[in-house]
This record gives structure tokens, C-alpha cells and sequence, in this order.
């Protein structure tokens, strides 16, 4: 008799697992956005230019380092931090420094941010300045897109491609 009531408490036991489950794999329903609006994500890696230029070491110099340290240019390992400007509609939506990674600030900077537009016709334009200069920008593309209720777009950068893209 025992043994009976134990496995009934077992199974009663498992069938409520399996219900609880069950239910919070589709409920509560979840909506990642309001459905009047449309997603536009920033999403890229990219590294800097060094800090500052190689330099050509003097022979006085090359004397002075032990014979396996003798390189005849000194390079930087640090990177410039990305500045990045997201516009939409000619509104400025974004604007930020991205270090770089690394424990020397030798790495690639990395982006991912996400803004939730109004659907319907934009401008979109993006810049990027990636080397030492003080003002303008080395990378830039403007679209005209034409966004739907839900729809996600991304922003994307590769410098042998062309530079920015939109997914």
C-alpha cells in the first residue's frame, strides 16, 4: 500500500513539473517591441588606428637594446578609441567613444546598441572617426529606409567591404 501511494505522489509530483513547463514555455506571451515600432540596432567590431605612427629607431637606440630586442621600428600596440554618431531624420540618436578592448588597448572596439524608432520613412545616417584627427569623420552613409511595424535593422561595418551596411 505504501509503495503505491508513493509512486501516485511521484507521478502526481512529475505531472506537475511537466504542467509548470508547459505553461511558462508559451505564457506569459512576451513582445520584445511595441508592435507600432521598429528596431534599429548599431552591431559591429572594429579597431582604431595606433595611438601614434612607427617610428624608424636611430642606430644609437638599436645599440642600447639586447641583441634580441633589436627591431628597427617602433609600433605602437595601443589603439584610438572610435567615436561613433548615429542620426535619424537629422536628429542626433547616438553618440559615443568606444575604448578599445584588451589589457593593453590593443584590441578591437566593439558597438551594440539598439533604438526603438517610429515606423515609417527616415533618414538614417551613421559616422565613425577612427584615426587621430580632431574633427570630422573618416567612415559615413546615409540611407533612406523605409521601416514596418516589428521590422529590425542593423547597422554594420567592415572596412574591407566598403564600410557601414545595412542588414
Amino acid at each position: 500500500m505504501l509503495r503505491i501511494l508513493r509512486g501516485s505522489a511521484q507521478a502526481l509530483a512529475y505531472a506537475a513539473f511537466v504542467a509548470f513547463i508547459g505553461y511558462f514555455s508559451a505564457s506569459p506571451s512576451y513582445t520584445h517591441t511595441d508592435p507600432d515600432k521598429a528596431l534599429i540596432r548599431l552591431s559591429f567590431s572594429h579597431a582604431g588606428a595606433p595611438v601614434r605612427p612607427c617610428r624608424r629607431l636611430t642606430q644609437e637606440e638599436l645599440a642600447q637594446l639586447a641583441p634580441n630586442m633589436r627591431k628597427p621600428m617602433d609600433c605602437p600596440r595601443e589603439r584610438l578609441a572610435l567615436l561613433v554618431e548615429v542620426t535619424l531624420d537629422g536628429q542626433l540618436l547616438h553618440r559615443g567613444s568606444l575604448p578599445p578592448s584588451g589589457l593593453r588597448g590593443d584590441g578591437s572596439s566593439t558597438a551594440y546598441e539598439r533604438f526603438t524608432v517610429d515606423a515609417g520613412r527616415h533618414s538614417l545616417g551613421v559616422r565613425m572617426r577612427d584615426t587621430p584627427r580632431e574633427s570630422g569623420f573618416d567612415h559615413q552613409r546615409e540611407w533612406q529606409i523605409d521601416l514596418k511595424p516589428r521590422q529590425s535593422v542593423m547597422i554594420d561595418f567592415r572596412s574591407e567591404t566598403g564600410g557601414f551596411k545595412l542588414l
